[in-house]
């Protein structure tokens, strides 16, 4: 049987990974990966990231994003007093012992999924720069 499928049935059907359905509970919320892949090539500014996802992401959906991946421990919020004084972000460990992952789904998005149209927002990054 497969890894990712547990052997416990319900009625019948198997269950899915619990630990698989808790990473996708991250990753599958929209921009997540996307802003974890944009951090693996170096820390940033919340312009630099709203600029590196091209369009289609408010300022406060991003806002919201960074939020929630900082309380997760996957990226860190680095205030360096000023003046002025400078918000950037930056993947933890955690947050770093990811990018292999992302690493490995965007490799498989470049061989099995159509190519995404030119300036779209799938286009904008790849994890880790690939």
């Amino acid at each position: 049987m497969n890894e990712m499928v547990e052997t416990a049935e319900c009625h019948g059907a198997p269950q899915c990974d619990a630990a698989l359905s808790a990473a996708f509970s991250i990753l599958g919320k929209r921009w997540n990966g996307v802003i974890l892949g944009l951090l693996a090539e170096d820390d940033a500014r919340f312009a630099d990231l709203g600029r590196g996802l091209a369009s289609g992401i408010s300022d406060s959906v991003l806002s919201s994003r960074l939020a929630e991946l900082t309380e997760l421990g996957l990226i860190e919020r680095i205030v360096a007093e000023g003046p002025p004084v400078s918000v950037r972000y930056s993947l933890t460990a955690a947050g770093r012992a990811l990018i292999p992952a992302l690493q490995a789904l965007s490799g498989w998005a470049k061989e099995h999924l159509p190519s995404p149209a030119a300036g779209s927002a799938g286009s904008a990054a790849s994890p880790a720069g690939d």
